[in-house]
Parts: C-alpha cells; sequence; structure tokens
C-alpha cells in the first residue's frame, strides 16, 4: 500500500565541531567521494554445481568489485542443502514461497539505504547470464555523462504512451532552461575541506536519457525501476528518475507526480553545497554499474581523495524536500 506522502530529508552538511564546512555541489561531492553501495548476487544450488554452471559464477564474480572488476556487486553462493545463514535461508524460503525456481537459481538484491534492500530479480542462473545484469546500452551513456561533468541525468523510463512521454521529456528540458539562470555554484570551492580532485569540469549541466521499457538490452535496469512504482507504470505513467554521483538515483517519480517546482527543488539541492557527507543519511539508491570510477576520474592511486560514504559527524539540520509518495 503506498503511503498518503513522504518528505526526503536532505541534510545540508555533516560538520564536526573543529571542521571545514564543505562547499563542493552535492552531485560533485557524491562524484568523488561516494563509493557505490554493493548489490548481492546470491547463487543459490543444491550440492555442488557442474563445471560449466561453476564457471558461469565464477564469470559473474570476476566482474564485480570483490574480485578485481569494476561493477558494484559481490557474488554470494549458497548451497540449500546446508545453508546455515539465516538471511540466506529466509531469502530461499521467500523465494521459493513466490514462484518456482529451477536450480541453480539467482536472487539479486540492491541496497537502498539504512540497510534496506530490494529483491527486484530471480531467475534461473542461465538467464541471469544472459541478462546483462552489470552493463546495459542506456547504463554505460549515464556512466559516461556522469565522468564527462553532467550534474544529474534525469533517466526516461517511457510508457506506451508517447504523449506522455514526450510530455515529460518537454517539462523537464523546459525547466532545466529556466534553471540555467537560477543556480550558483557555491563560493569557497578549492578551499580546505571543498578541494576538488579529478579534472573533471565542474559545470551545472543538465540531460534526459530515455529507454525503451521493451528493448531487452535494457530489461534488468527497468525491471528494477518499474517495480519500485509497479502501479503507476502499469497504469500508463512514465517514470522519472534523477541520477547524480556514481549512478545514485535520488527517487523513482511518476511524471503524473511531477513538476516544475519539484524538479528545481531537486536540481537546485543537489547543485548546492555538499549535503551531509554521510553518505547512508541521505536519499536514494545506487543503480548496479560496471564502472572504473576511480580511475576514470584520478588516474593514479596518489590523486584520489579520502572516501567520505560512511564518514561520522554532527549534522546541520535539515532540509525538507517534498517528494511525491511513496513507492508500491
Amino acid at each position: 500500500m503506498s503511503c498518503a506522502g513522504i518528505a526526503a530529508i536532505l541534510c545540508v552538511a555533516v560538520v564536526a565541531t573543529h571542521a571545514i564546512a564543505c562547499n563542493i555541489p552535492v552531485f560533485r561531492y557524491a562524484l568523488e567521494r561516494w563509493k557505490p553501495d554493493t548489490s548481492e548476487i546470491v547463487v543459490f544450488y543444491d550440492g555442488e554445481l557442474s563445471q560449466p554452471q561453476l564457471a558461469m559464477v565464477t564469470e559473474l564474480s570476476s566482474q564485480t568489485t570483490q574480485h578485481g572488476g569494476h561493477a558494484n556487486a559481490k557474488v554470494i553462493r549458497s548451497n540449500v542443502a546446508s545453508e546455515t545463514d539465516p538471511l540466506r535461508r529466509d531469502l530461499w524460503e521467500q523465494l521459493r514461497s513466490t514462484s518456482e525456481p529451477t536450480l541453480p537459481a539467482v536472487l539479486i538484491r540492491s541496497k537502498l539505504g539504512k540497510g534496506r534492500f530490494i529483491n527486484h530479480w530471480h531467475g534461473s542462473l542461465d538467464d541471469a547470464d544472459q541478462l546483462g545484469i552489470f552493463r546495459s546500452p542506456v547504463r554505460d551513456e549515464l556512466s559516461n555523462r556522469l565522468l564527462g561533468g553532467q550534474s544529474v541525468v534525469w533517466l526516461l523510463v517511457q510508457s506506451p504512451d508517447q504523449q506522455k512521454n514526450l510530455a515529460a521529456k518537454e517539462l523537464l528540458s523546459k525547466t532545466f532552461g529556466s534553471l540555467a539562470t537560477k543556480i550558483q555554484l557555491p563560493e569557497g570551492i578549492g578551499l580546505p575541506g571543498s578541494e576538488l580532485y579529478a579534472d573533471v569540469p565542474l559545470v551545472v549541466k543538465f540531460s534526459v536519457l530515455e529507454i525503451d521499457a521493451s528493448d531487452p538490452s535494457e530489461a534488468f535496469l527497468t525491471g528494477l525501476l518499474t517495480s519500485m512504482r509497479k502501479e503507476s507504470f502499469q497504469s500508463g505513467e512514465p517514470l522519472l528518475v534523477p541520477v547524480f554521483g556514481r549512478g545514485r538515483a535520488l527517487e523513482v517519480i511518476p511524471a503524473n507526480d511531477v513538476s516544475a517546482k519539484l524538479i528545481e527543488d531537486l536540481t537546485l539541492f543537489l547543485s548546492g553545497a555538499c549535503s551531509c557527507q554521510v553518505k547512508e543519511q541521505n536519499p536514494g539508491f545506487d543503480l548496479l554499474i560496471n564502472a572504473d570510477w576511480d580511475t576514470e576520474l584520478f588516474g593514479d592511486l596518489e590523486n584520489r581523495p579520502p572516501d567520505r560514504s560512511a564518514e561520522e559527524g554532527r549534522n546541520r539540520d535539515p532540509v525538507l524536500v517534498p517528494i511525491p509518495p511513496g513507492r508500491k
């Protein structure tokens, strides 16, 4: 059941009593200093995996940060015959109760923040091998735009109603134009506590990236986003998803809940002086993307800033930005 309404708490800064305030825009702070959350790919099997199955699991693992790859995921093997971990036993029972899984079966879970996960895809190991879990044309383009310095990329998951798709795109484009005269980057960028480490140009730029929901190469991404607003999407509404940083989606919003004022509020927040530096206390969730963010941004290890994803500190009073009713 949907909530009557929610308000996302956007923390404006984390500042210890002895610390210097951060003046980097939110989108740039997230790009340089927040590591993407790790999705879980749970492979359930009974007894032993065959050699071909083991090869598929090994190939999946090799692409993750867990084993030297660049996809923000880890592969977890779970032998259902001898599993002792309570969480994985529960996940298996949930999967069995809602479907008839063929072993080896795969369950993919993404973190929504504050310890919460969403189980958003399951299927056979063969299906997972062909699905394109880590890469797709849209996610490749998305990471390229973010690494190129775009502040926010708005994903537009198209519905079958082309008029609604066009109206949503036109609203975004029109609002982007008016925002160009309203957004000013914070003062003090480059001062201690507000250093920039990457050579990516610091500019305020927005774009729309459309997703054809019927495109099989985007099935994994589309499935994740539409599952969060299933009722709205099934009723014919396009979905809008503002993405910043290293693929962090702020929210999935049905087009009929989006207004120029909401677009402006969210964009001004993401372009303002960096919010709560503790990533976990910010809204949003990280998309599963195969990108070597650090190397693309900084090159050598010596040039890399400290990871501030979980830095502790004392928050200033939060700013409340209304976001439409919660996801199903």
